[in-house]
């Protein structure tokens, strides 16, 4: 008792845990600590295991007396007593190596001790708590295990729903699958065209930035040219001053200005006709501005329901996405499922065995309490017919003793006839032997008489 695991309660401690956990009704309301100390009375020990034994297994109190009894067995009365002191001890015997308690013995319920007492009552105490404390996470992991079973069922039900969206996003109807198809061909067509006039477009434009900058280098030439000319007349005019003027030098300058004006207006008419090429191509570049404006709007409008059919594909790829993460968590739900139900299924094994083996035993229990009720019926049947036996005996033997004691009274009477018989006989034998000394004697004389004659 030295080397005990749990702790040693207090006796208020162990008293009112008993009251409030194990015992019921008046039993509780009667129980004390007068009834523990000094001595422990061994009617209240014996109450408060058997109601221990009730609560762990279910076994009533007044099942302990119900024991089997023998047909041979003389007096079974005297068996009615010890039979639940029995059962309780086989009981508690199984029970308490559960508590850690290995030395519990018959005088322990019969003459309890003190220290003995708390010792084993501390211990049923210490078992009952980890009891509660199993039984209470085994009823949070079975409501855990209930709400996973729900959320799975949630998650199979959303899965199902995704993927009857995706099928309903992916799936044309048949009544619009010539109209998709049409649709398609089209917007390939279109794709294709604006494609060609995309590189048409792209080609003009680069035309159009080729001919800005040879009008910019024409006009960078003209500007340059007017600036010559200005310089031109300003060194002119300065040579006025200081030249002399000679008539075929001036006429030979002439000539030379008059050339040089016709190139500079030849040139000038060939930058007018390019303008006017140009303001040509302008304009002819305004009409395909116009028609690349029409052909942007037909692009906006493609990229609008590009960008329609790119939100549907994202919105698509964002659901098979979310499929694939709900996929995986199904796969790990159902990784979880068949774990709880690998559990479940060994739990309701355990349970079944445990069922079949309670029902065994309810069913040996309650064959072997047919079986006792049916011994105890016919103990008492017998005991009727025995006790019926027994009065038809004790009759007979009254009218035996009456019979004995007529015959006794005949047989004091004959026996006093007898008597009489008897002395008148011994009377008369005793006559007889003196008659016949008597006739001896006389024979003698006479044989004595003739020896004498002869």
């Amino acid at each position: 008792m030295t080397e005990n695991t749990f702790p040693i309660q207090t006796m208020d401690a162990i008293v009112t845990f008993y009251r409030t956990e194990v015992l019921t009704g008046q039993e509780a309301k009667h129980f004390t600590k007068s009834d523990l100390t000094p001595v422990p009375k061994p009617e209240v020990v014996q109450t408060i295991y058997m109601r221990v034994l009730h609560l762990l297994y279910r076994f009533r109190p007044e099942c302990h007396s119900m024991v089997p009894l023998l047909e041979n067995i003389q007096n079974p009365t005297y068996f009615e007593g010890s039979a639940a002191i029995l059962s309780v001890y086989m009981c508690m015997q199984q029970f308490l190596p559960m508590c850690l308690v290995f030395d519990f013995s018959l005088s322990d319920l019969l003459a309890p001790k003190k220290q003995k007492t708390l010792t084993v009552l501390s211990g049923i105490m210490n078992f009952l708590h980890f009891r509660k404390q199993r039984m209470e996470k085994m009823l949070e992991k079975q409501a855990r295990f209930r709400a996973d079973m729900d959320r799975l069922q949630t998650y199979k039900k959303s899965n199902i729903e995704a993927e009857q969206k995706i099928e309903m996003l992916t799936t044309i109807p048949p009544e619009q699958q010539a109209e998709a198809n049409e649709l398609e061909a089209a917007l390939s067509e279109l794709h294709s065209a604006t494609m060609h006039e995309y590189q048409e477009v792209n080609g003009i434009n680069d035309t159009i930035a080729e001919w800005k900058t040879e009008i910019a280098e024409k006009t960078q030439k003209v500007a340059q040219l007017k600036v010559d000319i200005s310089n031109m007349k300003e060194d002119i005019s300065k040579l006025k001053s200081q030249i002399v003027e000679s008539p075929e030098e001036l006429r030979s300058q002439m000539e030379k200005m008059r050339e040089n004006v016709k190139n500079i207006k030849s040139s000038m008419e060939e930058a007018d006709e390019r303008v006017v090429e140009l303001q040509n191509s302008v304009q002819n570049i305004s009409h395909v501005e116009v028609e690349i404006q029409q052909m942007y709007n037909l692009l906006q409008d493609l990229e609008s329901s590009m960008n329609n059919t790119k939100q549907r594909q994202e919105e698509h790829r964002e659901l098979t996405a979310q499929y694939e993460r709900k996929q995986k968590e199904l796969k790990n739900l159902c990784v979880e499922e068949g774990q709880l139900k690998r559990t479940l299924a060994m739990k309701l094994d355990k349970d079944s065995k445990q069922k079949i083996r309670r029902q065994k035993k309810k069913e040996m229990k309650e064959q072997h309490v047919q079986d006792v009720l049916g011994q105890c019926n016919q103990v008492h049947q017998k005991r009727e017919d025995m006790a019926d036996k027994i009065q038809e005996i004790s009759t007979e033997t009254q009218q035996l003793k009456a019979k004995i004691q007529s015959l006794r009274d005949v047989c004091s009477k004959e026996t006093e006839k007898a008597q009489a018989l008897y002395d008148m006989l011994s009377a008369s034998l005793d006559d007889l032997h003196k008659r016949i000394g008597t006739h001896i004697l006389d024979l003698k004389e006479d044989v004595t008489n003739m020896s004498a004659n002869f």
